[in-house]
């Protein structure tokens, strides 16, 4: 996504919690000759959001195009998932979004030249599946967030959208293993089935630069909802004919007419 803008003229604010990361990035980006800059932020720190908006504005005065994108992968079954692992996706993959929305919209009117606003959900987010509860939980939530923002920011000329891919090829896999309570290392597990079926999945997935322009195509023509892997369509479907179903059962029972 930030190659995306780049080569649209937008300047490139990064923000990422692992340093080293963010400076093979900015190395990366500049090359290319984008005007780059990177700040080191955990998502779930407000405080930490707060300082990555003021050294955004101190190096490019103004804030246009923000993206909640930060996101953790957490898999499991019901009963034997930690607590603590529970608040750790909560607080990356959707407080994370609420920090990034409760710090910049405020600069964003300041500003008052409107805005666009990318949170980064999954097609998680629409269609649930078993052994990914915390994830699919925070994901849906993004979704619905993200439709309340873009209704109740319009008038403030700001724009929402919402990023609902499938599979991408991310090191998504491997944040799982950063979780509070882990019981097995990352090099652990790339031994077992499991993370190399996902691995493979994942690997197979689409090309996050193909991605990157789509979501730059997308916001130019303000759209809500980005998706992008057609495949998921009847996904979507399969949900909605399950609601339609049970919102039809108390229609015709007649007492609540």
């Amino acid at each position: 996504m930030a190659k995306a803008f780049a080569e649209r003229g937008a300047s490139i604010m990064l923000a990422d919690i692992n340093a080293e990361a963010l400076a093979t990035a900015r190395a990366t980006l500049a090359s290319s000759g984008a005007d780059v800059e990177t700040v080191t932020c955990d998502v779930a720190d407000v405080a930490a959001v707060q300082r990555a908006a003021d050294a955004t504005r101190t190096r490019f005065g103004k804030v246009h195009l923000v993206v909640n994108n930060a996101g953790v992968s957490l898999t499991g079954k019901a009963g034997k998932i930690a607590i603590e692992n529970w608040r750790w996706a909560v607080d990356i993959n959707l407080m994370g979004v609420v920090h990034g929305v409760e710090v910049f919209v405020p600069i964003l009117r300041a500003q008052g030249e409107g805005g666009h606003l990318i949170n980064t959900a999954s097609m998680a987010g629409h269609a649930a599946q078993p052994g990914a509860a915390p994830y699919i939980a925070t994901k849906f939530a993004v979704v619905g967030y993200s439709e309340a923002l873009r209704a109740e920011l319009s008038g403030d000329d700001i724009v929402v959208s919402v990023l609902c891919p499938a599979f991408v090829k991310t090191n998504i896999l491997e944040s799982e293993f950063l979780r509070p309570s882990i019981t097995m290392t990352l090099d652990d597990a790339k031994k077992t089935e499991r993370f190399r079926r996902m691995q493979g999945i994942i690997g197979a997935g689409l090309d996050a630069d193909l991605v990157g322009q789509w979501v730059a195509e997308c916001v130019e023509q303000d759209r809500l909802y980005i998706f992008t892997h057609p495949e998921y369509l009847q996904a979507i479907k399969d949900r909605f004919e399950a609601i339609m179903a049970d919102y039809d059962a108390v229609i015709e029972d007649g007492r609540f007419a």
